[in-house]
C-alpha cells in the first residue's frame, strides 16, 4: 500500500510538472496598469498586498538624463507606489531606499527590490552599491560610460542587502553591511546581486542570487550564475550553499533575474533565458521547481512566456526588454505576473521609456 501511495505521488508530481502553470495562463495586459514615472526610467518591481487592502509595490528608478544602462549602477533608488488593485496603476508614495551616502555599501544606488513578509515583520531584499566620485548631473551626464570611473566602482560594489520596517510604508531600518558578500575564487567573487528571498513556515530563508567571479586574469568576470544561500531567520547569518552554481552556462544554461515563490506542490523559479538556449527563445522565460529550494530541476514545459505581450488595446507587441519576472501569489495562487519593459526594437541603448507592467494569470484560457 505504502509503495502504491508513493507511486501515486511521483505521478502526481510529474503530471504538475508537465503542465505549465505561468505560460498557459497568460490573459490580457492592461495598458494602463503596472507603474510609469515621467523623467525616470523605471524598473524590476516586486509587490505585496498589505494589511490595509493596497497594493504596494517597490521598484527600481533612475533620472532619465543618465543612460539607462549603466545609469542604474550609480543612480537608482528604490521607489514605493501603491494601488487598490493589483493590476494598477500604481500612484508614486515615496522613497523606500535612496542614497544615504558613498561612505555606506548601499550609498549611491539600491536596486532590483523584492518584498516578503514574515509574521509582523515586512522584508525588503535589493542589491546596493556605492562609489567615491563626484554626482553625475545633467551637465556631465556624457561622461557616464561602461568603461568610465562611476561604472567601474559601482558594478564591482554590487552586494545584497536587506532593509526591514513594521509596516509596508516603512520607515526601513538599513544594514550597515551586505547580507550576502562576495567570496574569493568562488562563482561569486565579483559581485552578488539580484537576491530572491523565500521565507520558509519555520522562519528559515532560501535566498537565490546571481553572482559573477573573476576570469583567470583577475581584471575581467564571468557570465552570469545562479547560487542559493540560507539562512536560518531572516536576521540570521546568510551563508552560500556548496561551491558551484544551480545554474550556469554549463547547467541547464544561463539565466537571470530569478524569482522563487511556493505553493503546495513545492517550489517554484521563474527566471530570463539569457540566450535562448533552454526555452528556444530569446530572452523568454524559464520555469523551473524544487522540493527544498535547493536541488533545482527544469519543468518538463520550461517556456514560462515569450517577449510577446498580448495588450487591452487590441495590440500585440513583441517588447524591447522583458524582464525582471515577478509572481504575485494570493491564497496559494499565482494570480499576477510583474515585467520590467521597454519600448523600442531591443537593446537597452534603443528605447525611449521602461515601465512596470502586469498580466493577470487566469484559467479561462
Amino acid at each position: 500500500m505504502r509503495n502504491r501511495l508513493l507511486v501515486i505521488c511521483c505521478l502526481l508530481v510529474s503530471i504538475v510538472h508537465s503542465q505549465n502553470n505561468i505560460l498557459e495562463k497568460l490573459g490580457v495586459a492592461p495598458v494602463e496598469g503596472g507603474l510609469i514615472m515621467e523623467d525616470y526610467w523605471v524598473w524590476g518591481s516586486s509587490v505585496i498586498k498589505g494589511e490595509d487592502g493596497k497594493y504596494h509595490m517597490y521598484a527600481s528608478r533612475w533620472p532619465k538624463y543618465l543612460k539607462f544602462h549603466p545609469g542604474w549602477m550609480i543612480a537608482s533608488e528604490i521607489v514605493h507606489a501603491v494601488s487598490d488593485s493589483a493590476e494598477g496603476p500604481y500612484e508614486f508614495k515615496d522613497v523606500a531606499l535612496g542614497a544615504r551616502g558613498a561612505q555606506y555599501w548601499d550609498g549611491r544606488s539600491c536596486h532590483n527590490p523584492k518584498i516578503v513578509k514574515y509574521k509582523e515583520n515586512y522584508l525588503l531584499y535589493y542589491m546596493g552599491s556605492t562609489h567615491p566620485f563626484e554626482e553625475l548631473t545633467e551637465e556631465n551626464s556624457d561622461a557616464l560610460t561602461l568603461d568610465s570611473k562611476w561604472c567601474i566602482a559601482g558594478r564591482w560594489g554590487k552586494r545584497v542587502g536587506l532593509a526591514t520596517s513594521k509596516s509596508p510604508n516603512g520607515p526601513w531600518k538599513r544594514l550597515d553591511t551586505p547580507i550576502l558578500d562576495v567570496k574569493p575564487d568562488s562563482f561569486y567573487s565579483y559581485i552578488t546581486s539580484n537576491p530572491s528571498p523565500l521565507i520558509k513556515k519555520d522562519g528559515s530563508v532560501v535566498l537565490l542570487f546571481k553572482g559573477r567571479s573573476y576570469r583567470e586574469d583577475k581584471i575581467t568576470h564571468t557570465d552570469q550564475f545562479i547560487g542559493v544561500a540560507t539562512a536560518n531567520s531572516f536576521d540570521g547569518k546568510y551563508s552560500v550553499v556548496g561551491n558551484e552554481p544551480l545554474f550556469s552556462v554549463d547547467k541547464f544554461g544561463e539565466v537571470e533575474d530569478p524569482h522563487v515563490w511556493s505553493d503546495d506542490n513545492g517550489f517554484h523559479m521563474i527566471a530570463k533565458d539569457m540566450t535562448g538556449a533552454i526555452t528556444d527563445g530569446y530572452h523568454g522565460g524559464v520555469l523551473a521547481h524544487s522540493k527544498d529550494g535547493i536541488h533545482w530541476e527544469l519543468d518538463k514545459n520550461p517556456l514560462a512566456y515569450t517577449r510577446k505581450v498580448i495588450w487591452n488595446n487590441g495590440q500585440t507587441i513583441e517588447q524591447g526588454q522583458l524582464e525582471r519576472p515577478f509572481v504575485l501569489v494570493e491564497d496559494g495562487e499565482p494570480t499576477h505576473i510583474f515585467f520590467a519593459t521597454m519600448d523600442g526594437p531591443g537593446g537597452f541603448g534603443n528605447g525611449t521609456k521602461t515601465w512596470n507592467m502586469v498580466i493577470p494569470l487566469t484559467d479561462n484560457k
